[in-house]
């Protein structure tokens, strides 16, 4: 039931790089900064939501925006 951007940055794994790290929208949904590939785990996630389908729309169907995506499983990323 978490925010995947959330879950990611608890876990202390790296989610921003470079200037996004300060950059970043903050989990707005209104830049790339935080979009990841999902590995295995896609139908652990919630639906795509408006913001992701209009900022993902030239990424392959397996990329989501973490600030977007609510986790209810296991979900492994790039």
């Amino acid at each position: 039931g978490a925010v995947l951007r959330s879950a990611v940055l608890a876990s202390q794994s790296e989610l921003y790089r470079g200037m996004a790290k300060v950059t970043n929208c903050g989990g707005a949904g209104q830049c790339l900064s935080c979009q990841v590939e999902v590995l295995e785990g896609m139908e652990n996630l919630s639906p795509f939501t408006d913001a992701e389908k209009r900022m993902l729309k030239k990424k392959p169907d397996n990329y989501r925006l973490a600030c977007q995506a609510i986790v209810n499983g296991d979900v492994k990323l790039r």
